[in-house]
Protein backbone atom coordinates (compact mmCIF):
# COMPACT_ATOMS: atom_id res chain seq x y z
CA UNK A 1 0.00 0.00 0.00
CA UNK A 2 2.98 2.09 0.78
CA UNK A 3 4.71 1.35 -2.21
CA UNK A 4 1.65 2.70 -4.30
CA UNK A 5 1.63 5.69 -2.69
CA UNK A 6 5.26 6.51 -3.16
CA UNK A 7 4.67 5.88 -6.73
CA UNK A 8 1.58 7.99 -6.91
CA UNK A 9 3.09 10.89 -5.44
CA UNK A 10 6.71 10.82 -7.53
CA UNK A 11 3.97 10.56 -10.76
CA UNK A 12 2.42 14.02 -9.11
CA UNK A 13 5.86 15.42 -8.76
CA UNK A 14 6.70 14.53 -11.92
CA UNK A 15 4.10 15.65 -13.65
CA UNK A 16 4.29 18.95 -11.22
CA UNK A 17 8.13 19.55 -13.05
CA UNK A 18 7.14 18.94 -16.81
CA UNK A 19 4.40 21.59 -15.99
CA UNK A 20 6.91 24.44 -15.01
CA UNK A 21 8.98 26.97 -16.81
CA UNK A 22 12.33 26.64 -17.39
CA UNK A 23 13.38 29.86 -15.68
CA UNK A 24 11.26 28.24 -12.49
CA UNK A 25 13.03 24.57 -12.71
CA UNK A 26 16.17 26.42 -12.47
CA UNK A 27 15.01 28.75 -9.97
CA UNK A 28 13.87 25.77 -7.72
CA UNK A 29 17.33 23.77 -8.47
CA UNK A 30 19.65 26.75 -7.78
CA UNK A 31 17.61 27.55 -4.82
CA UNK A 32 18.53 24.30 -3.51
CA UNK A 33 22.35 24.60 -4.20
CA UNK A 34 23.62 25.79 -0.80
CA UNK A 35 27.18 26.24 -1.58
CA UNK A 36 25.88 28.94 -4.25
CA UNK A 37 23.14 30.21 -2.26
CA UNK A 38 25.66 31.02 1.06
CA UNK A 39 27.56 32.66 -1.67
CA UNK A 40 24.80 34.79 -2.61
CA UNK A 41 24.20 35.81 0.27
CA UNK A 42 28.13 36.45 1.89
CA UNK A 43 28.03 39.19 -1.63
CA UNK A 44 24.91 40.72 -1.23
CA UNK A 45 26.26 41.51 2.56
CA UNK A 46 29.88 42.36 1.21
CA UNK A 47 27.84 44.49 -1.05
CA UNK A 48 25.62 46.31 1.29
CA UNK A 49 28.65 47.07 4.18
CA UNK A 50 30.72 48.53 0.96
CA UNK A 51 28.17 50.90 -0.24
CA UNK A 52 27.20 51.88 3.07
CA UNK A 53 30.87 52.85 3.73
CA UNK A 54 29.93 56.27 5.32
CA UNK A 55 27.32 55.34 7.40
CA UNK A 56 29.54 52.14 8.83
CA UNK A 57 33.06 53.20 8.16
CA UNK A 58 34.73 54.03 11.68
CA UNK A 59 37.46 56.66 10.08
CA UNK A 60 37.50 58.91 7.27
CA UNK A 61 39.98 56.87 4.86
CA UNK A 62 41.40 59.91 4.08
CA UNK A 63 42.29 60.79 7.55
CA UNK A 64 46.08 60.49 7.71
CA UNK A 65 47.46 60.27 11.42
CA UNK A 66 51.06 60.26 11.26
CA UNK A 67 51.03 59.33 15.18
CA UNK A 68 49.69 55.70 14.79
CA UNK A 69 51.68 54.85 11.14
CA UNK A 70 52.04 51.03 10.87
CA UNK A 71 49.87 50.33 14.21
CA UNK A 72 48.96 46.88 15.04
CA UNK A 73 45.38 45.90 15.48
CA UNK A 74 43.63 47.57 18.57
CA UNK A 75 40.53 48.70 20.13
CA UNK A 76 40.75 52.13 18.07
CA UNK A 77 41.77 50.26 15.02
CA UNK A 78 40.21 46.88 14.87
CA UNK A 79 42.60 46.02 12.08
CA UNK A 80 45.46 48.33 12.68
CA UNK A 81 46.67 51.54 10.82
CA UNK A 82 48.98 51.89 6.88
CA UNK A 83 51.85 53.54 6.48
CA UNK A 84 50.18 56.75 6.30
CA UNK A 85 48.19 56.40 9.71
CA UNK A 86 44.82 55.58 7.67
CA UNK A 87 42.55 52.61 9.40
CA UNK A 88 42.63 49.60 7.36
CA UNK A 89 38.79 48.70 8.64
CA UNK A 90 37.95 52.34 7.02
CA UNK A 91 40.19 51.57 3.80
CA UNK A 92 38.93 47.66 3.10
CA UNK A 93 35.11 49.13 3.61
CA UNK A 94 35.61 52.04 1.32
CA UNK A 95 37.78 49.71 -1.13
CA UNK A 96 34.98 47.58 -1.44
CA UNK A 97 33.07 50.09 -2.79
CA UNK A 98 35.06 51.03 -5.41
CA UNK A 99 36.67 47.75 -6.37
CA UNK A 100 32.70 46.30 -6.65
CA UNK A 101 31.29 49.40 -9.00
CA UNK A 102 34.31 48.73 -11.03
CA UNK A 103 33.73 45.03 -11.65
CA UNK A 104 29.91 46.13 -11.47
CA UNK A 105 29.69 48.60 -14.31
CA UNK A 106 32.89 47.08 -16.12
CA UNK A 107 30.59 43.40 -16.11
CA UNK A 108 27.21 45.41 -17.52
CA UNK A 109 29.72 47.54 -20.08
CA UNK A 110 31.30 43.73 -21.09
CA UNK A 111 28.10 42.04 -21.67
CA UNK A 112 26.75 44.94 -23.62
CA UNK A 113 29.18 45.17 -25.68
CA UNK A 114 29.76 41.12 -26.07
CA UNK A 115 25.94 40.26 -26.67
CA UNK A 116 25.64 43.23 -29.49
CA UNK A 117 28.93 42.07 -31.40
CA UNK A 118 28.04 38.55 -31.16
CA UNK A 119 24.66 38.28 -31.79
CA UNK A 120 25.23 40.35 -34.79
CA UNK A 121 27.95 38.04 -36.23
CA UNK A 122 25.74 34.95 -34.96
CA UNK A 123 22.88 35.81 -36.72
CA UNK A 124 24.22 37.24 -39.85
CA UNK A 125 27.42 34.86 -40.67
CA UNK A 126 28.96 35.18 -43.87
CA UNK A 127 31.13 38.92 -44.34
CA UNK A 128 29.58 40.20 -41.94
CA UNK A 129 30.52 37.93 -39.40
CA UNK A 130 33.90 37.19 -40.77
CA UNK A 131 34.55 41.44 -40.31
CA UNK A 132 33.10 41.16 -36.62
CA UNK A 133 35.31 38.23 -35.65
CA UNK A 134 38.37 39.37 -36.98
CA UNK A 135 37.96 43.09 -35.15
CA UNK A 136 37.50 40.89 -32.20
CA UNK A 137 40.82 38.25 -32.98
CA UNK A 138 42.54 41.78 -33.03
CA UNK A 139 41.14 43.38 -30.00
CA UNK A 140 42.00 40.02 -28.40
CA UNK A 141 45.36 39.92 -29.02
CA UNK A 142 45.92 43.66 -28.61
CA UNK A 143 49.11 44.10 -26.07
CA UNK A 144 47.15 45.05 -22.98
CA UNK A 145 49.06 46.56 -20.47
CA UNK A 146 50.16 48.88 -23.20
CA UNK A 147 47.04 50.04 -24.03
CA UNK A 148 46.18 50.58 -19.81
CA UNK A 149 49.63 52.72 -19.76
CA UNK A 150 49.31 55.16 -22.23
CA UNK A 151 45.30 55.22 -21.37
CA UNK A 152 46.03 55.69 -17.65
CA UNK A 153 48.79 58.60 -18.83
CA UNK A 154 46.11 60.51 -21.02
CA UNK A 155 42.97 60.36 -18.57
CA UNK A 156 45.09 60.41 -15.30
CA UNK A 157 42.51 63.42 -14.22
CA UNK A 158 39.60 60.62 -15.32
CA UNK A 159 40.04 58.76 -12.11
CA UNK A 160 38.23 55.09 -12.31
CA UNK A 161 36.53 56.20 -14.82
CA UNK A 162 39.71 55.66 -16.80
CA UNK A 163 40.18 52.08 -15.59
CA UNK A 164 36.79 51.21 -16.59
CA UNK A 165 37.08 52.76 -19.87
CA UNK A 166 40.01 50.07 -20.64
CA UNK A 167 38.91 46.92 -18.60
CA UNK A 168 35.38 47.23 -21.09
CA UNK A 169 37.41 48.04 -24.10
CA UNK A 170 39.37 45.17 -24.13
CA UNK A 171 37.27 42.62 -22.13
CA UNK A 172 34.54 42.01 -24.18
CA UNK A 173 36.09 39.49 -26.28
CA UNK A 174 34.86 35.83 -24.61
CA UNK A 175 31.98 36.97 -24.46
CA UNK A 176 31.06 37.96 -28.27
CA UNK A 177 32.81 34.61 -29.39
CA UNK A 178 30.35 33.16 -26.62
CA UNK A 179 27.17 34.34 -27.69
CA UNK A 180 28.00 34.34 -31.26
CA UNK A 181 28.23 30.41 -30.77
CA UNK A 182 24.99 29.83 -29.08
CA UNK A 183 23.54 32.63 -31.26
CA UNK A 184 24.63 30.47 -34.06
CA UNK A 185 23.28 27.17 -33.24
CA UNK A 186 20.13 28.62 -32.09
CA UNK A 187 19.13 30.66 -35.61
CA UNK A 188 18.72 26.62 -37.32
CA UNK A 189 15.47 26.34 -34.94
CA UNK A 190 12.24 26.23 -36.73
CA UNK A 191 10.71 29.45 -34.67
CA UNK A 192 13.50 31.87 -36.08
CA UNK A 193 12.55 30.43 -39.21
CA UNK A 194 9.10 31.32 -39.06
CA UNK A 195 9.94 34.52 -37.35
CA UNK A 196 12.08 35.59 -40.47
CA UNK A 197 9.80 33.70 -43.01
CA UNK A 198 7.18 35.96 -41.54
CA UNK A 199 9.09 39.19 -42.64
CA UNK A 200 10.26 39.83 -38.73
CA UNK A 201 13.29 42.31 -39.08
CA UNK A 202 17.04 41.11 -38.48
CA UNK A 203 16.75 43.37 -35.25
CA UNK A 204 13.22 42.55 -33.94
CA UNK A 205 13.72 38.52 -34.62
CA UNK A 206 17.60 39.27 -32.23
CA UNK A 207 15.64 41.02 -29.60
CA UNK A 208 12.32 39.14 -29.27
CA UNK A 209 13.60 35.64 -30.27
CA UNK A 210 17.01 34.72 -30.22
CA UNK A 211 18.26 36.82 -27.21
CA UNK A 212 15.50 35.53 -24.80
CA UNK A 213 17.02 31.73 -25.65
CA UNK A 214 20.43 33.01 -24.98
CA UNK A 215 20.00 34.86 -22.04
CA UNK A 216 20.76 31.93 -19.82
CA UNK A 217 24.07 31.61 -21.50
CA UNK A 218 24.95 35.65 -20.74
CA UNK A 219 23.33 35.69 -17.17
CA UNK A 220 26.18 32.77 -16.53
CA UNK A 221 28.88 34.70 -18.82
CA UNK A 222 28.15 37.87 -16.52
CA UNK A 223 28.54 36.36 -13.28
CA UNK A 224 31.75 34.90 -14.09
CA UNK A 225 32.90 38.04 -15.88
CA UNK A 226 32.14 40.00 -12.74
CA UNK A 227 35.03 38.02 -10.95
CA UNK A 228 37.46 38.63 -13.85
CA UNK A 229 36.73 42.45 -13.70
CA UNK A 230 37.65 42.78 -9.58
CA UNK A 231 40.88 40.53 -10.65
CA UNK A 232 41.63 42.97 -13.25
CA UNK A 233 41.41 45.86 -11.29
CA UNK A 234 42.74 44.71 -8.08
CA UNK A 235 46.29 43.56 -10.40
CA UNK A 236 46.35 46.50 -12.35
CA UNK A 237 46.44 48.87 -9.08
CA UNK A 238 48.93 46.88 -7.71
CA UNK A 239 51.13 47.41 -10.58
CA UNK A 240 50.64 51.20 -10.56
CA UNK A 241 48.50 51.34 -13.80
CA UNK A 242 44.52 51.07 -11.89
CA UNK A 243 42.60 53.35 -9.37
CA UNK A 244 44.56 56.54 -8.75
CA UNK A 245 46.94 56.51 -5.59
CA UNK A 246 45.42 57.70 -2.80
CA UNK A 247 41.78 56.39 -3.70
CA UNK A 248 40.75 53.38 -1.40
CA UNK A 249 40.44 50.34 -3.55
CA UNK A 250 41.10 46.62 -2.51
CA UNK A 251 44.02 46.85 -5.23
CA UNK A 252 45.73 50.10 -3.95
CA UNK A 253 45.26 48.31 -0.28
CA UNK A 254 47.57 45.40 -1.86
CA UNK A 255 50.15 47.32 -3.32
CA UNK A 256 50.85 48.20 0.02
CA UNK A 257 52.82 44.05 0.25
CA UNK A 258 54.66 45.07 -2.74
CA UNK A 259 58.03 45.97 0.13
CA UNK A 260 59.14 42.58 1.82
CA UNK A 261 59.10 44.30 5.00
CA UNK A 262 55.58 44.72 5.48
CA UNK A 263 54.68 41.06 4.25
CA UNK A 264 57.18 40.12 6.81
CA UNK A 265 56.42 42.38 9.76
CA UNK A 266 52.88 43.77 9.39
CA UNK A 267 50.23 41.16 8.57
CA UNK A 268 47.32 43.32 9.51
CA UNK A 269 48.16 45.57 5.87
CA UNK A 270 47.79 43.39 3.75
CA UNK A 271 46.11 40.20 4.75
CA UNK A 272 42.42 42.02 5.27
CA UNK A 273 42.44 43.14 1.82
CA UNK A 274 43.63 39.86 0.47
CA UNK A 275 41.23 38.07 2.63
CA UNK A 276 38.41 40.11 0.89
CA UNK A 277 39.43 39.70 -2.47
CA UNK A 278 39.65 35.78 -2.31
CA UNK A 279 36.15 35.52 -0.18
CA UNK A 280 34.66 37.59 -2.94
CA UNK A 281 35.98 36.13 -6.16
CA UNK A 282 35.09 32.28 -4.35
CA UNK A 283 31.44 33.52 -4.02
CA UNK A 284 31.00 34.83 -7.30
CA UNK A 285 32.74 31.56 -8.42
CA UNK A 286 30.22 29.76 -6.58
CA UNK A 287 27.05 31.31 -7.13
CA UNK A 288 28.50 31.05 -11.38
CA UNK A 289 28.71 27.55 -11.10
CA UNK A 290 25.49 27.28 -9.20
CA UNK A 291 23.45 29.53 -12.14
CA UNK A 292 25.56 27.07 -14.86
CA UNK A 293 24.22 23.94 -13.21
CA UNK A 294 20.62 25.06 -12.38
CA UNK A 295 20.24 26.11 -16.24
CA UNK A 296 21.90 22.77 -17.39
CA UNK A 297 19.10 20.35 -17.78
CA UNK A 298 21.44 17.31 -17.73
CA UNK A 299 22.56 18.48 -13.81
CA UNK A 300 20.71 16.19 -11.05
CA UNK A 301 21.86 19.26 -8.28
Amino acid sequence: MSATVENRRSEEMIKKAKKQSPWAIARRKLFSNKLAMISLGFLVLVTILAYLAPVIAPFDPYRVDIMNRNASPSADHWLGTDNSGRDILSLLIYGGRTSLTIGFICMFAVVIIGTTIGSIAGFYGGLVDSLLMRFTDFVMNFPYLVFVIVLASIFREAGIWALILVISSLGWTGAARVVRSKTMSEKENEYVMAAISIGGTPFKVIRKHLLPNVMTTIIVQATLLLAVMIVAETALSFLGFGVPAGTPSWGNMMSEARQPHVIRTMWWVWVPPAMAITLTILAINFIGEGIKDAFNPKSTR
